[in-house]
């Protein structure tokens, strides 16, 4: 692939050249090159500790750069701060969204900038602006009045993104920005985006998902072990060509091939209900089988699993496991009956950021490593760095405090953390969101042993190609009922939406 030599000094919005940056004896950023023109919306890509986070920070002046220089519409910036480098017109909109809930809309779009009438606040003002920005360039009435912590998580996207065009920004440094949307709110956000893009603001996209890079961007840059690999022109390049770039492997190696014997049954589930969730709900998983789960949002697919894992109690129906009828009041009694669950928001309750790797990697998993009720020291060891080694956690040691590592290892940490137990029955709900295509093709390369070890594996995932490359069976749930059910010859990612959105239904008695 050919880098990108662009020279634009004068008129980029973003130059960043040679950019050096050194933790102890990690090299994160290595002569690393970006540069985003004015006008363009340029996608960031690469693997969880590829080096798109430090460089970011580094703009944004909270890291140091140890070498290299930087530039913002042509100025010298030879040490960034984070308040000099927003008054140059460069604004972060990060994937946690940093909003008090407590705020109004308004005082949230002006937080630090507020109009005034003398010493005081002019509030009159205040949301006649925020009202008049918000119509400008999304065309919402939203009542400015209105408190954050009611507006959708699509609104706050919006609030965030007002509030940096309230102050007249030149660029828009977006983190993940989809992560949390559904494709409607993604289709509208893009709409914004473009819209932006041409009244002349630079734009910088960073995102996990490689479809959506090619959708919206004009450029892209990739990153791999902290050094630029290319910047390339999205219009010449394939998605397929992105990714070998990001995991230096063929994309054709993404799902790893599996032949495994299918064994007897291991999680029965019949007729089950939650209230308002989903109805008469039954399925059957063997040992040794990856069944995926698909639905549209409110569709009850989540509520399922936590109905099996006892985050939620159901109204009727029973769950078997090896044939014995299983009652779960609460996640511990699933963990006793050898069940294991991988939850979406692994950062929220995946992890416990103050212990260390090995402490949170094992803490599912002690009563393995105890002996007459004291804990091995070398049995946890090994298997801990184990599962560092197969899901390539980055860190300097298993002692390292989880809060230390990047959002992308905290995330393969909580992975790891459920794969240690050696359970019989594994439910993953999205475990490869928010991760890059290197950790995912780690986690279903696990995943696969795991099956091949005898468990068995409910896998519920909105990403259909992952469901089609992974699974031996998928369930697709619509409106709280289990209406079609796919064999693996009869997989593809057409016909899994058009089930999940209601258009085809298929016998699912038949096959699951």
């Amino acid at each position: 692939m050919t880098r990108d030599t662009t020279n634009s000094a004068e008129t980029a919005a973003i130059e960043m050249r040679g950019i050096d940056k050194t933790f102890g004896p990690v090299r994160a950023l290595v002569n690393a090159d970006l540069v985003v023109e004015p006008g363009t919306i340029h996608g960031l890509v690469g693997q969880n500790g590829a080096g798109k986070s430090t460089i970011i920070k580094v703009l944004a002046g909270i890291y140091k750069h140890d070498a290299g220089r930087i530039k913002v519409s042509g100025q010298d910036v030879p040490v960034p701060t984070p308040a000099g480098i927003e008054a140059l017109g460069v604004h972060f909109i990060h994937q946690d969204r940093l909003l008090s809930p407590t705020s109004t809309l308004a005082e949230a779009i002006f937080l630090r900038h507020e109009p005034k009438l003398g010493p005081f606040i002019n509030h009159t003002a205040m949301n006649r602006d925020a009202r008049a920005l918000l119509k400008r360039y999304f065309d919402l009435d939203l009542t400015p009045t209105t408190l954050i912590r009611n507006l959708t998580t699509a609104q706050q996207k919006v609030v965030q993104i007002t509030r940096a065009l309230a102050q007249s920004a030149k660029v828009l440094v977006l983190d993940e920005p989809t992560a949390a949307l559904v494709q409607r709110e993604v289709d509208s956000l893009f709409q914004v985006l473009k819209r932006l893009r041409d009244e002349g603001i630079a734009i910088i996209f960073i995102s996990h998902y490689m479809q959506e890079i090619k959708e919206i961007c004009d450029r892209v840059t990739v990153m791999r072990n902290g050094e630029v690999v290319g910047t390339v022109e999205t219009a010449h390049i394939d998605v397929d060509d992105i990714i070998a770039m990001m995991i230096d492997r063929d994309v054709d190696e993404m799902y790893p091939p599996r032949s495994i014997e299918i064994g007897k049954p291991v999680l029965e589930v019949s007729k089950l209900t939650l209230k308002d969730a989903f109805k008469n709900v039954s399925l059957t998983i063997r040992a040794g089988e990856i069944v995926g789960l698909t639905g549209l949002v409110g569709s009850g697919a989540k509520e399922l699993l936590h109905c099996l894992f006892g985050l939620k109690r159901p109204d009727a129906g029973e769950i078997r496991i090896d044939g014995e009828r299983r009652s779960f009041r609460a996640p511990n009694d699933a963990v006793h009956a050898e069940m294991a669950m991988i939850p979406e928001d692994r950062r929220a309750h995946g992890v416990a950021i103050n212990l260390s790797v090995a402490e949170n990697v094992s803490l599912a998993s002690l009563r393995r490593y105890c002996n007459k009720g004291f804990v091995s020291a070398a049995a946890e060891r090994k298997a801990v760095d184990g599962l560092i080694q197969d899901l390539s956690i980055r860190t300097p040691d298993r002692r390292t405090q989880v809060r230390n590592l990047s959002g992308g290892n905290q995330q393969k940490v909580a992975v790891a953390k459920w794969l240690s137990c050696q359970s019989k029955v594994y439910l993953l709900d999205e475990p490869t969101v928010a991760v890059d295509v290197g950790a995912k093709v780690e986690i279903y390369t696990l995943l696969n042993r795991l099956a091949a070890e005898g468990a068995a594996i409910l896998f519920n995932s909105s990403d259909l190609e992952e469901l089609v490359g992974m699974c031996d069976r998928v369930l697709v749930v619509y409106r709280g009922q289990m209406t079609s059910a796919f064999d693996k010859d009869d997989l593809d990612s057409d016909r899994l939406l058009a089930a999940a959105s209601g258009a085809a239904t298929t016998d699912v008695q038949e096959v699951a």
